[in-house]
């Protein structure tokens, strides 16, 4: 394209300096419980033969994906709160954009995945072996790694074909497609359409099929109960607060016409920071296989 600018210069979340260092303490703090709170789960579940199911491949792969999507934006986060002159490059700009859509996308669709997991395992138990399968998981998730490159993919093109050439004043602290795409230096109407249709309508679907698949779990339930149930119920809640917790900002920043409303930036620290953390936490405290695994492998550690 034509454009001129080889840097944006990123206004992050606060210009004073008291609040900087607050938020920098802040988000250091929560950068680590989501490295640590993610390599314990992947950790535990790799090394303990109980947690075997498919329900704990999924989260093991959940983990993994947390701590790359969070790492895409944190560590350059931490650096801006500490420097006077927050610019990236250019490059480097377009780079962050891919790579929190390739990761963003990936988890979207693996916690549909996971709901679907529930549901087989819930409304189908007698068939959830033979339809959750290790080669059927692997499947799941390798298509949710392709889908999530794809849509990047999109959103990427979309964003470096456009010219920019006059403001570089980027009102967030990260580069993402609604705050980059209106520096553009061109009418971008049709654009932010393609794009909103893009991530929105994928936030959307994502969040109907998770809606779907647990009324049809609610319905069974109701109908017959057993101790299993209960239990297989108990995972559902966590992943109806990991649900929302991701999947609200998302659908409420991404089915919007960019241009027409200011930055969202404190919306966005929902789903980059605090559901990053919640999802180790959430998964571990409320599952007790995967805490007594845990306490296992720290007595193993301790000898």
């Amino acid at each position: 394209n034509i454009s001129q600018v080889t840097e944006f210069i990123l206004l992050g979340l606060s210009d004073t300096r008291e609040l900087q260092v607050l938020l920098f303490t802040f988000f250091l703090l929560a950068y680590v419980m989501v490295l640590l709170g993610n390599l314990l789960i992947i950790v535990t579940v790799r090394t303990d033969p109980k947690l075997s199911s498919p329900m704990y491949f999924l989260l093991c792969n959940l983990s993994f994906i947390d701590i790359c999507y969070t790492s895409v934006t944190s560590p350059r986060m931490l650096v801006d709160l500490l420097s006077q002159r927050k610019a990236v490059a250019f490059e480097d700009c377009i780079a962050q954009l891919f790579f929190l859509h390739f990761a963003g996308a990936s988890e979207m669709f693996l916690l549909t995945v996971m709901a679907y997991d529930r549901y087989t395992a819930i409304c189908k138990p007698l068939r959830y072996k033979a339809i959750m399968s290790r080669q059927v998981c692997w499947v799941l998730v390798s298509a949710c790694w392709a889908g999530g490159f794809v849509h990047s993919i999109v959103q990427t093109l979309l964003t470096i074909q456009l010219p920019f050439c006059g403001p570089n004043t980027i009102d967030n602290y990260f580069c993402d497609v609604p705050s980059v795409i209106r520096l553009a230096c061109t009418d971008i109407y049709i654009t932010e359409w393609l794009m909103a249709s893009n991530s929105g309508l994928i936030s959307l679907a994502c969040f109907l099929v998770l809606v779907i698949s647990y009324t049809f779990i609610l319905v069974t339930i109701r109908v017959r109960f057993t101790q299993g149930h209960w239990k297989a119920l108990s995972t559902c809640g966590s992943h109806v607060m990991v649900v929302t917790l991701f999947f609200v900002p998302c659908m409420f920043i991404y089915l919007q016409p960019f241009s027409t409303f200011p930055s969202n930036k404190h919306i966005c620290v929902i789903y980059t920071v605090f559901s990053p953390v919640m999802n180790p936490l959430i998964y571990t405290l409320r599952n007790n296989e995967v805490k007594a695994s845990m306490w296992k492998l720290w007595k193993r550690c301790r000898v």
